[in-house]
């Protein structure tokens, strides 16, 4: 069941009109109980292609599609009333041509009615940005490490050590900002480099694994509450540690269900006493002696 509608949702505009005040709070989410809970506590929820991996088991995002990003959208949106919900394009969905990129943009907007997409790519992106934003797409970039090109990174690696590279980071922030991006996602780029980035773009930078100084800060979900074991990425900060209370949870039901203490009196329907359950057979009864 969604939530009530009577709060104004948060636009890529009302975040961009931050830049250098309060910082961003962002959030991936890709199901409806997730966004529901997280909801009244960021400015913008991802609903990020790292799914493939987190929900999915894949060992990177190439293998999400366009369909499943639809539908964990409309499952996000149903959960969100008020933040702003930018949603992953996947690989092999927008990088052919600026026509291609609206097709399926377009049709990502409309099926699920987000705030807006969100492409991988720097100074090569920039004309697909800007045909996207000339046509009414919100678009937020994402630059520095690009999950989806992480092949071509040779793993997941953090960028911007070398001068070389470095400037290569910054002449891609810089263009897709010219070219109408409202946000961009600075991705595990080393820390000076964020603060660079941040001082020479005139929107908001949004950080993750990059620095404190960016325009706003976003964590995978999964990681933050510790639901994501396989691995913990030097940027994650563990606030809880749900996987293991799921372990210790299961374990205490499996228990209960194997010694009949669960389900109870109070969890049944008609409850007519004892019903022998916990009565050992009558043959098995020890004779008096």
């Amino acid at each position: 069941m969604s939530k009530a509608t009577n709060t104004k949702r948060i636009t890529l505009t009302d975040l961009a009109a931050r830049k250098g005040a309060d910082p961003i709070v962002c959030l991936t989410a890709y199901t409806t109980s997730i966004s529901r809970l997280i909801d009244d506590h960021v400015d913008l929820i991802l609903v990020g292609d790292s799914l493939g991996m987190v929900l999915y088991g894949m060992d990177s995002t190439l293998g999400v599609t366009v369909e499943m990003m639809i539908a964990h959208g409309k499952g996000v949106m149903r959960g969100s009333e008020k933040a702003c919900v930018i949603v992953d394009m996947p690989f092999g969905s927008y990088e052919e041509s600026p026509q291609m990129a609206f097709r399926n943009c377009s049709r990502v907007m409309a099926e699920t009615r987000c705030s807006g997409v969100k492409l991988e790519g720097g100074v090569e992106m920039a004309e697909t940005i800007s045909f996207l934003v000339a046509r009414g797409i919100p678009v937020v970039a994402h630059i520095g490490l690009t999950p989806q090109s992480v092949h071509a990174f040779g793993g997941f690696k953090s960028q911007g050590w070398s001068e070389e590279v470095a400037e290569r980071i910054v002449a891609d922030a810089k263009a897709v900002a010219k070219a109408g991006a409202s946000c961009v996602v600075v991705e595990g780029v080393v820390e000076p480099l964020g603060v660079r980035i941040t001082n020479e773009i005139d929107v908001p930078t949004i950080g993750i694994g990059a620095s404190p100084q960016c325009d706003g800060q976003i964590l995978v979900t999964e990681d933050l509450i510790g639901l994501f074991a396989e691995f913990k990425p030097k940027f994650v900060k563990r606030y809880a540690q749900m996987d293991e209370m799921i372990t210790q949870a299961v374990s205490e039901y499996g228990a209960e269900v194997r010694t009949r203490v669960f389900p109870a009196p109070e969890h049944c329907f008609g409850y007519k006493g004892n019903m022998g359950h916990n009565n050992p057979p009558a043959a098995e009864k020890k004779e008096d002696k």
